[in-house]
């Protein structure tokens, strides 16, 4: 049975020192900014899934301790091993990694760790249950948590139910975090790719394009045709 101390030993031995230089800056961790605080090894993802893939034993009270580690890896490597147990888990199994994905929000604390989350665990989780929590996520006060309830809907848009992810939408629509507006974006750009009419119809509903963040608006047209881009763009739709 493998430990928390092992994986990130096994972690540690694969640091690339000017890999940690990299993801330092681009994870955004200087004071101010989404990922102050955050810290990283310098370990290559492809690396952190090969470790995952050799694990064969491990209980989920280690798996808590890897996802409160300090270091990004640790984090990360938690969630992939989370993800890989969840889709092979029994039913009373699966709770129990539901559970400790939603206990554990405050330390699913970038964009990437949501990401490579979210749909798998919360999304499936919730597909035949109540989304409620969906909402209860998206009117939170942690960055994070509003970026799990819109990103964990892709598991419904990929079945043609939009439902969930346009309420949502409409509840995150104004906010001023740019990793809301891009999930927000990346999402109803999905529905698009699925049914042009349902996105096209929910951005000119009231004009409602008008009032959307930049951001927002500029991730979700991105595959329209150039003339109905433009149109957005400049108001004239």
């Amino acid at each position: 049975m493998i430990t928390a101390s092992e994986i990130k030993e096994e972690l540690l031995r694969n640091a690339i020192p000017e890999k940690k230089v990299i993801l330092s800056s681009f994870f955004k961790t200087d004071k101010g900014q989404y990922g102050e605080g955050d810290k990283f090894i310098g370990v290559m993802v492809n690396t952190q899934r090969d470790l995952v893939k050799s694990i064969k034993n491990i209980e989920l009270s280690e798996i808590e301790i890897l996802l409160a580690d300090e270091y990004h890896e640790c984090r990360m490597t938690a969630l992939v091993l989370l993800v890989a147990l969840y889709k092979k888990a029994k039913p009373e199994q699966k709770q129990a990694i539901f559970d400790l994905y939603c206990k554990s929000t405050k330390y699913i604390n970038s964009w990437d760790l949501v990401d490579l989350s979210a749909p798998y665990i919360v999304g499936v989780h919730l597909e035949n249950r109540s989304r409620e929590l969906l909402y209860k996520w998206a009117n939170s006060n942690l960055l994070w948590e509003q970026r799990i309830s819109i990103v964990s809907t892709i598991i419904y848009i990929r079945k043609n139910d939009f439902k969930d992810a346009l309420s949502i939408i409409s509840i995150l629509q104004n906010n001023k975090q740019d990793l809301i507006q891009k999930a927000a974006g990346w999402m109803l750009r999905e529905i698009g790719k699925r049914n042009f009419d349902v996105e096209y119809n929910f951005l000119t509903e009231n004009n409602r394009y008008k009032e959307l963040p930049r951001t927002l608006l500029r991730y979700a047209i991105e595959k329209f045709p150039e003339d109905i881009r433009q149109n957005f763009i400049h108001g004239s739709i």
